[in-house]
């Protein structure tokens, strides 16, 4: 006679979304998202390396992280310069996480978008993570212990929206190259995915969310009736790049408060 199953503890424990001695970059860091994620990455336990364009902005971060206890680095990098990438990236040493959030947005209807806008946004939105993303993909497959990556996209990466079609062109860009790169990597056991805020709360929005106008239309947009925080993206960016997120790859995780459910 078979023995029977046994019926506890098999399951073992439940995955970990810490990140101790693994070492994180986050482009943009220097405040909204980026800098909410910095932390978030810091808390979990990681050695946080902030990237942005603006110095002070760094060492108010880098000051904070280890005024709580850890541990933080910083390089002054304009992700649209492939040179500065290069070199910042070789300075780095280890790294197992890259959250790719720097970019940008001019909002213009269809008909008046400029070449200069067009050029920059898809600089930084598209060629500037691509070059983040593959710089880091290979300093994580030469050193062999895999890695993980999250790329920002948008909601307007799956749904069009009013005087975004160079931003929604970008992120929608930012979608499959997400799910390529995820393809690519997977024999190297990196993982790729990225985050779809709606709307959020940042200094880049806060010109927009002035005209309460604007405000209204977006709370009605959204099922939860409420406007996000940086802190809501940070949770998610922490679970893509942990071993609780160990069978995630080429997914797109939607943080839109069912904006895109309609």
């Amino acid at each position: 006679m078979s023995e029977p199953m046994p019926t506890t503890g098999t399951m073992g424990p439940l995955p970990s979304m810490r990140l101790d001695g693994k070492v994180a970059l986050v482009t943009g860091a220097g405040r909204g998202i980026g800098r909410a994620c910095a932390l978030a990455f810091a808390a979990a336990g990681a050695e946080v390396i902030g990237w942005s364009r603006t110095a002070s902005e760094l060492e108010s971060l880098v000051s904070e992280i280890e005024a709580a206890g850890g541990r933080a680095r910083m390089a002054e990098c304009d992700v649209s310069d492939p040179a500065r990438i290069e070199s910042a990236m070789a300075a780095i040493g280890r790294l197992d996480v890259l959250f790719n959030n720097a970019g940008t947005n001019v909002p213009q209807h269809f008909l008046d978008v400029t070449v200069e806008a067009l050029d920059r946004v898809m600089a930084i939105n598209v060629r500037g993570a691509f070059l983040v993303a593959q710089a880091a993909a290979r300093k994580m497959a030469a050193a062999g212990r895999g890695g993980a990556i999250v790329n920002m996209s948008s909601q307007l990466g799956h749904v069009g929206g009013v005087k975004r079609t160079v931003y929604c062109a970008s992120k929608f860009a930012v979608e499959g190259m997400t799910k390529a790169m995820a393809i690519d990597l997977a024999a190297q056991g990196i993982r790729v995915n990225a985050v779809c805020p709606t709307f959020i709360e940042t200094p880049l929005t806060a010109p927009y969310f002035s005209d309460p106008a604007f405000r209204d239309f977006v709370l009605g947009m959204i099922p939860l009736g409420k406007i996000g925080t940086p802190a809501d993206i940070a949770g998610a960016v922490v679970f893509l790049s942990s071993p609780a997120a160990a069978l995630i790859t080429g997914a797109s995780l939607l943080i839109d408060g069912g904006w895109t459910a309609r």
